[in-house]
């Protein structure tokens, strides 16, 4: 572990940017591109750990024969406010977002703090992205010797990572366009790229800035223009009213072929009848209001299109395909019982370098990495008449919404599903078991048009889904992705905003709004190890090692949305405001 020396001692709430940092690290060692896609099993350098957004561990002193002894090793309260950003480790050392616009460094043995940045929202932004305590980004990035922070009133800021001083920061957008950072940052290629939350065009867009200068080097628009490629698809809506935003996880990256692959959240507003003037004014059947609801596979060094796929077309619900998209190869076998659209081109037994995506609206879809070729879709987690895509043609990809659930006039309710069945949380992946995890909401939506509002929907509210049960409201999915069998094993009451972890050790790892933070079989789910924290768990679940000893680390505080909690859901305490890190690990021998 690199060693750290200590400064002056300031309480973390009331440090300013220009405030000395509490310590700094000596002979830092600058991360590297080769670090970066092939990372030390002790480090944790991205949101998902590795580029392909997997979130697999190899470490495995912890394991499912020791796990009991599981004990906390340090916890660090933090400032209140909203908390979804998961932490990075690099050679001892954890960074991470705290609420109110910080970014801290903390020595990740014990939570001693190493330096603090705090970010000085102006006055006159305020009224744009709201205070300090109120933003929502959903990570940091870590490169040579900096750290890459999405301030809310559109900056980009490179800190040093050693002292948290300020390197370069860049205007990124201009706040009084009602855009705003939520999103994360995903450093590639020598280039840092970034996404947020939009209400006008001009603000929609992925961007890559150069990671030493701060210099932009490209600019992805996510709603097409009139008058080029797939600009038609949006009919007579003029250029500046295309808004569709990628608020979410950030991408992944295939560093082969150059290629970063994002989601991108529903157009706005959100039913036809406010967003186009007709129910028919666009098709049902993608291609509808691109590049809303897809999958966008973009060149790296250029930020060119190299493909995309849409998953929800003219979205009429809020219902978003965003988040992360998980880079795998698998074995393509799908079986037919469990997989409702399967394409009859590919070749069984076939290998297929792959992207798999779960939307918060349900749905899961396998699509070539390389292509953007449709390999295989179906309903999450269940397939029912209520489910937002009525069917997909095999053979060319392409969705169709369900028109039953369609507002065709203003004022019409109608029951949808899902509703925020996953969310900002991440999903993960054991590449030894081909299995994906997904921790899932059984809930659906009710909701009703409004042409006089201008989101376009009048009450909205989530619920459990038509015939469920409240005891399996919120479970656990162990998806095979070779046959896309999915099991359900675990189901509780609680929801939760943790995200999932797999490790070496033969352990998954989850946390709920209930404050449980578990260790369950991969395999059949069972409990393993149990905590019960301090705080509503939020996203962040992360596993590393200083010195040869594994750790694993939660965030606690409040989300901003995500559980669409159904209120027959009671009795479950969420404690508000208990930001803090807790970080586990084996007894000392």
């Amino acid at each position: 572990m690199r060693a750290i020396t200590r400064l002056a001692v300031v309480a973390l709430g009331a440090v300013a940017a220009s405030t000395p940092a509490l310590a700094q690290v000596s002979d830092f060692q600058p991360v590297t591109d080769q670090m970066l896609q092939n990372p030390d099993p002790a480090d944790w350098l991205m949101i998902n750990r590795t580029y392909d957004q997997q979130r697999f561990s190899p470490l495995d002193e912890i394991n499912r024969d020791n796990v009991s002894e599981l004990a906390l090793a340090w916890s660090l309260g933090l400032p209140a406010g909203v908390q979804e950003s998961t932490p990075l480790v690099y050679d001892g050392v954890m960074y991470l977002i705290a609420p109110g616009a910080r970014v801290i460094a903390v020595d990740a043995t014990n939570g001693d703090r190493i330096w603090t940045y705090s970010h000085e929202i102006p006055n006159s932004a305020i009224g744009f992205v709201g205070p300090p305590q109120s933003q929502r980004q959903k990570s940091i990035a870590i490169y040579a010797d900096l750290i890459f922070y999405t301030a809310p009133d559109g900056l980009i800021v490179a800190l040093d990572a050693a002292t948290g001083e300020i390197r370069w920061q860049t205007e990124v957008f201009d706040v009084t366009t009602n855009t705003r950072h939520t999103g994360g940052v995903l450093v590639a290629d020598g280039k840092v790229i970034t996404n947020r939350a939009c209400l006008q065009r001009s603000g929609c867009f992925i961007s890559a800035h150069d990671v030493f200068t701060g210099n932009e080097a490209w600019k992805f628009y996510l709603t097409a223009a009139p008058g080029t490629r797939d600009g038609d698809t949006w009919g007579d809506v003029p250029l500046d009213e295309r808004v569709a935003s990628s608020w979410g996880l950030p991408g992944s990256y295939d560093p082969e072929r150059k290629v970063t692959y994002w989601g991108i959240a529903n157009p706005t507003p959100y039913t036809r009848l406010t967003r186009h003037g007709s129910v028919d004014a666009v098709p049902t059947t993608a291609p509808a209001d691109l590049y809303s609801n897809s999958t966008v596979a973009l060149d790296v060094e250029l930020g060119e299109l190299v493909w995309y796929y849409q998953h929800n077309p003219g979205d009429d619900w809020d219902l978003d395909h965003l988040h992360e998209r998980t880079i795998i190869s698998t074995v393509f076998e799908p079986d037919p019982e469990a997989v409702k659209w399967i394409n009859p081109a590919i070749e069984r037994g076939s290998i297929r370098e792959a992207v798999v995506m779960v939307g918060e609206g349900g749905g899961i879809w396998l699509l070539d990495r390389a292509t953007g070729q449709f390999l295989w879709a179906s309903p999450f987690p269940y397939d029912i008449p209520e489910f937002h895509i009525a069917d997909i043609n095999v053979e060319t990809g392409r969705t169709v919404i369900n028109t039953e659930r369609m507002f065709t006039e203003d004022g019409q309710r109608q029951l949808v599903c899902y509703h925020n069945t996953r969310s900002y949380w991440s999903t993960a992946y054991d590449p030894t078991r081909n299995a994906l995890y997904v921790p899932y909401h059984d809930a659906c939506l009710d909701m009703t048009s409004n042409a006089s509002s201008p989101s376009g929907f009048g009450p909205r509210v989530g619920m459990l889904r038509p015939g469920t049960d409240l005891e399996d409201y919120s479970s656990m999915a162990r998806i095979d992705l070779t046959t896309g069998r999915m099991e359900r094993i675990h189901s509780q009451v609680a929801p939760g905003n943790g995200s999932a972890l797999v490790t070496a050790g033969d352990l998954l790892f989850w946390g709920d709004i209930a404050r449980r933070f578990r260790a369950f079989d991969p395999d059949d789910g069972e409990v393993l190890w149990e905590a019960v924290l301090g705080g509503t768990i939020q996203t962040s679940t992360i596993s590393y090692a200083v010195d040869g000893r594994q750790y694993v680390a939660v965030l606690t505080g409040n989300g901003t949305s995500g559980t669409g909690t159904p209120a027959s859901i009671s009795g479950i305490e969420i404690v508000q405001e208990h930001n803090a890190i807790y970080s586990f690990a084996l007894p000392r021998r």
